[in-house]
Order: C-alpha cells, then sequence, then structure tokens
C-alpha cells in the first residue's frame, strides 16, 4: 500500500474523477483502474496486483504524470484533449527496468537499468518511444547514466561523463546557436567532464556541473534566471561558466519558468554540513522565496531554517515546497490552484510554515520526498530513492566505465561484457575447491548482453533486478554481504591483490597502493582526478606528509570500511589533522562521513575517561 498525499491543480491529467479542480489540503492519493468496456475486465486484477506495488518515485509536467514503482515498471495518466480530458484511466508504459523518468512539458523520457533512454515528444517522436540512447554517433559513448528534460529538450548525461542534448534548440539550451541549428532528432555533444545535469518541466535553460563543482549554463535568461549577474542577454546560445557560486556542494539545482533554486551543502560553525537554498529570477511570479529580482544566485534567508536541515525540496513552476530533518514542511510562491496545501489559494513570496499532514510512517521522515510540478505537489513515501548506498551507486556507474574494467565474458551472442575482477573476487563466493568466476562465464555465455548487464549489477548492488536470474546466480554470490563489508574485506586481505593497487599516496617518503576504484567511491576529488580523462591510466601521487602516522592509519582503514580503526586513541591533534585533510580531498559523501566518526569517538573515549575518574574517586 502507497502512503502519497497530493494536493493543487487536478487538471490536466486529472487525478481525482470526484474532486474539484483546486485541492488546497493534501488528500491521499489512490490508483483506481476504471475499465471502459466488459473487454477489459479480464485485466482487472493484473492491474490491481501492479498497482499495489511501492512507489519508487513521482515524476508530472503539463504533458502527464507518472508514477515509477519499486519493480522498476510505471503507470503514467496522460493529458486528453477535448471531448476526453475527463479520462483519467492510468495508461502501464510498456518499457520494463525502468531506473528514473524525466518529463518535460511535451516529452517523456525514461533511463532503464541497462543505460538506454527511451524517449517521445514533439520534437522528437510524438508517437511512439524510440532509443534516442543509440542515436549516439560515438558508439561506445551509448551507456546513459542520468537524464533531464526540459520544456522541449532532453539531455543525456552518459557513463564517460559527457552530455548530450537533443531536442527543441530555439533559445539555444542545446548549446549551439540557435540559428544555425534550431532543433535536432539526434542527440549532439554539448560538454564533456561533466558530473551532473539540471533542468527542469518548464525551463528553456540546463545548468551543467563538471568534477571540480565549476558551473555550465545555456538557454534562455529573460528573466536573468541563469544566475549570470545579467538580464540583457535574453538568450544565452553558448555554455557559459556560472563566476559567482556560492561556496559548497551543489546537490541539487531546479528550474522554472521564471527562476532558478540551488540547494547546497556547506559546513556550519558547529562543522556539521549545513544545507541552504539560493535562487535567482523574477519575484513577481513567486518563485524565488524573496520580495525582489535577483541577477545572480542569492540565499533565501528565513528564521524557518534556524536550528534545522533541509532534507528534500522541490521547485515547480511558480512554487516550491521544502522538507526538514525536524519534519517542516516549508513552502513558498504562486498558490493559485492551492498548491501550497495551505487550504485557501493566497499567494506566499516568502518562506512560510505549512502544517504537516500526519503520515503513515512518520517514525523516518528521511523517507518521504517531495515532488513540485504544473500547479501541482505530491508528498509521498518512498524508501527505495535511498535505498542504494553511494557505494553501490557507484560501483553501478563504474561497471559501465571500460577503463576501469580488467576480466571479460562472452555472452550467447559473442559479444565481451566486461567486469572488475577485484569486485568479483570479493562478491563471489570464493570456496576452495570451486571457481565461481567460470561459474559466473558459463551462466553469462547462456544470456543476452542485456541480462548479462542484469547480473552484473545485481552482483554488485545485492538489489534483485530480474528474480528469475537472480535464481541463477544467488548460489554463487554473497548475497547477504553488504558493500561495505565486501572493501572491508578488500582492505584486510591486502596482501592477496597488490597487483590490482594501481595508485600510490605517498607519505613521508614512502608509498602506499591504493585501487583506483576504492578512491574513486570514496573522494569526490578522487573522482574528478580519475573520471575527468576516460583514457587516463596514469599512476599519480598524491602527498599526505602532513598527517601523522596514527591519523594516516585511520585514513588508511577509513577509505574501505567506513569505519573508526580500534586501538588508537583519537586526540585533538588528530581530529585538526584529518579535518584538513577531509576538506581538501573532500572525503564527506558517505555517511556517515569520517569526520562525524572521530567526533563521536573522541566524545566516547572523554565520556569513558571521566567515569572512570568518577570511580576512582569513588573507590
Amino acid at each position: 500500500m502507497n502512503d502519497c498525499l497530493f494536493f493543487g491543480r487536478n487538471l490536466y491529467p486529472i487525478l481525482f474523477k470526484n474532486e474539484p479542480e483546486k485541492i488546497k489540503e493534501p488528500i491521499q492519493f489512490k490508483f483506481e483502474n476504471e475499465n471502459e468496456n466488459e473487454n477489459e475486465n479480464e485485466n482487472e486484477n493484473e492491474n490491481e496486483n501492479e498497482n499495489e506495488k511501492q512507489i519508487k518515485q513521482i515524476f508530472s509536467s503539463y504533458y502527464s504524470t507518472i508514477f515509477l514503482f519499486e519493480n522498476g515498471k510505471a503507470i503514467e495518466y496522460l493529458r486528453e484533449e477535448y471531448p476526453n480530458f475527463l479520462k483519467k484511466k492510468p495508461k502501464k508504459i510498456q518499457i520494463e527496468n525502468i531506473q528514473k523518468v524525466s518529463v518535460g512539458e511535451e516529452n517523456e523520457a525514461i533511463l532503464t537499468i541497462e543505460g538506454n533512454v527511451f524517449a517521445k515528444g514533439k520534437d522528437i517522436n510524438p508517437n511512439k518511444f524510440i532509443n534516442i540512447s543509440s542515436l549516439i554517433e560515438d558508439t561506445n559513448d551509448r551507456i546513459i547514466q542520468d537524464v533531464a528534460s526540459g520544456n522541449h529538450s532532453i539531455y543525456l548525461l552518459t557513463s564517460n561523463q559527457n552530455v548530450y542534448g537533443i531536442g527543441d534548440n530555439f533559445y539555444g539550451q542545446l548549446g549551439l546557436d540557435s540559428k544555425t541549428l534550431p532543433k535536432t532528432e539526434k542527440p549532439i555533444l554539448m560538454m564533456k567532464n561533466v558530473s551532473k545535469i539540471f533542468s527542469g518541466d518548464t525551463s528553456d535553460h540546463v545548468f551543467l556541473l563538471n568534477s571540480n563543482q565549476e558551473l555550465f549554463t545555456c538557454g534562455w535568461n529573460y528573466y536573468s534566471k541563469l544566475g549570470l549577474s545579467s538580464k540583457k542577454l535574453p538568450v544565452i546560445n553558448k555554455l557559459t561558466k556560472i563566476q559567482n557560486i556560492p561556496k559548497g556542494k551543489i546537490i541539487d539545482i531546479q528550474s522554472g519558468y521564471t527562476h532558478s533554486i540551488m540547494l547546497i551543502e556547506n559546513e556550519n560553525e558547529n562543522k556539521n554540513p549545513k544545507r541552504k537554498l539560493y535562487s535567482c529570477g523574477n519575484y513577481k511570479y513567486n518563485g524565488l522565496g524573496k520580495y525582489e529580482d535577483t541577477y545572480e544566485f542569492t540565499e533565501i534567508k528565513s528564521s524557518l531554517f534556524e536550528n534545522n536541515n533541509i532534507l528534500d525540496f522541490s521547485g515547480g513552476n511558480t512554487h516550491t515546497l521544502i522538507l526538514t530533518t525536524n519534519s517542516k514542511l516549508i513552502g513558498f510562491g504562486n498558490n493559485e490552484y492551492g498548491q501550497l496545501g495551505t487550504g485557501n489559494t493566497e499567494n506566499k513570496l516568502i518562506p512560510i510554515q505549512i502544517e504537516l499532514p500526519k503520515l503513515r510512517f512518520n517514525e523516518n521522515i528521511s523517507n518521504y520526498h517531495i515532488l513540485c510540478r504544473n500547479e501541482k505537489s505530491f508528498i509521498y513515501y518512498s524508501p527505495f530513492l535511498s535505498s542504494f548506498s553511494n557505494l553501490e551507486e557507484d560501483l553501478i556507474k563504474l561497471f559501465r566505465r571500460k577503463e576501469f574494467c580488467n576480466i571479460s565474458f562472452k555472452t550467447k551472442n559473442g559479444e565481451m561484457i566486461e567486469a572488475h575482477k577485484l569486485i568479483l573476487k570479493y562478491r563471489l563466493n570464493q570456496n576452495q575447491n570451486e571457481n565461481q568466476i567460470e561459474k559466473l562465464q558459463e551462466i553469462i555465455s547462456t544470456k543476452s548482453i542485456k541480462e548479462s548487464n542484469q547480473i552484473f549489477e545485481m552482483i554488485y548492488s545485492n538489489k534483485i533486478i530480474n528474480p528469475k536470474l537472480y535464481s541463477e546466480i544467488k548460489e554463487i554470490i554473497n548475497s547477504n554481504e553488504k558493500i561495505e563489508e565486501t572493501i572491508k574485506r578488500i582492505y584486510l586481505n591486502g596482501n592477496e591483490n597488490e597487483n590490482e593497487k594501481d595508485f600510490i599516496i605517498e607519505r613521508k617518503e614512502k608509498q602506499y597502493k591504493f585501487p583506483k576504484l576504492i578512491l574513486i567511491m570514496r573522494s569526490e576529488l578522487y573522482r574528478g582526478m580519475f573520471l575527468s580523462v576516460t583514457n587516463d591510466t596514469s599512476n599519480k601521487v598524491t602527498d599526505y606528509s602532513e598527517l601523522s602516522e596514527e591519523s594516516f592509519q585511520i585514513f588508511e582503514y577509513w577509505i574501505y570500511s567506513n569505519q573508526i580503526k580500534d586501538g588508537i586513541q583519537i586526540t585533538q591533534e588528530i581530529i585538526n589533522e584529518l579535518k584538513r585533510g577531509i576538506d581538501y580531498f573532500q572525503l564527506n559523501q558517505t555517511y556517515p562521513n569520517l569526520f562525524d566518526l572521530l567526533i563521536n569517538k573522541f566524545n566516547n573515549q572523554n565520556q569513558n575517561q571521566n567515569e572512570k575518574s568518577k570511580n576512582c574517586l569513588i573507590f
């Protein structure tokens, strides 16, 4: 059973048949299957079972509303034209193993687990989904790891960190002169070495973030929504670097028709990560969270953000909702259709607190997520959005990058699929009398390339993507072992895999070897170093001479295990040393991070010492 609340405009498409157009307070969303004729009755039970699947994510625009389920299937409510606009029966999307969906005003893009993107839309193919990733000219660059839809354009981020655009380029949103290329039906290369892409369902612009946290943009700048400190340039045809970006790590950027909102994570005075929102654009359309236009990204300030942190946020065409760690719901913007959930239709230019509806799973607020789109709002429960740890996500992404693969398997069609030997060695059940890699090769030799990809992703992630295939491999994999435990075993058995350590870290004239694969999964700095240049196989050296022996032992053990090594007394000097290293080498993307672990252990040590002192005095 799903926990999903809706409020806002109940039109285009109609999601509730017996409710008004303006739903001003959150109501529970239920999937209803309405059969138009008796011939469809035989499929009713199947549809009901499908709709009982847990929601993974929701996507919506003026074009459609799509519900993606945890089992990789999806249904959509399409906008119907007159006289059928009252229809609300959902349709099943005939694509399997869906990982993500992104919708624009008149397009849909679906990313599958295998790395393909199927899309349809006004400027691509309006009648049916086509595989647009297969249209990329470079055949080695067709595995997609992320997708984002703009108003009439779609952006593809490949496993090689390259971004391609397809669709409308009238405002230069594909990064090329719109007079030369007004639109394209094939993906064109926009930029290399990109780590994230950001766009919006009603936006004619895009933001691209590279591995060095430099942000680039192009497209329609009429309301200064690109953050370029200028309102005189209505169209930016070429990708342009934004100079005045607030300090910190960019987590997300969401774009409306007249504005853009950026979420940045930085450390506050207490050294804990703090998230802040910044916006730019035109305030009259109620999207900025402030009373005046801003031509560059400027912080949205409110007392409501004090003493708590931002857990999730979503920006629609003209309204925004924020969910905080202390279970506050905050919103601002246009409220014409009740999309702020306040019970009325009064617009709010600055952030206000909204009464958070009673939720079924309030014991873990981090499992709730928000979607704001096209005068609509959803609050829904989805533990599956965060079910993968960062390590699992990184393993899936790295599996698709050939330069880190060093073992090959042949499929039934003679195609070769490559994998990471080091990871397989520890993910498979390596019994003394059996070679599980040979058993895996036997299984792969009977499978298609699609099925083989699914098998490897199940091995890396411990997630059952395909139950039928899983039943064939479950005897040869460590299905109960977490990724963290696997990497820790790699460290503890380091002498066995010395040849697979291909990166040197130097400390006071002594060298230590690490696998690049592990460093990429731990550090944003190393991720940018190794992934920014696709064919880079050089053995670079990093100097850690400033770290003491104790600090380096902690660093080395944490890189593999995400734990603090026992037997080392944590001092303030060690904390200060590693704090500088954490900042420089950007080691905070895993949770819990190294600094938090150090502080916790330091506090526990002091508490234990104080208790011992008290006991001695009593004695």
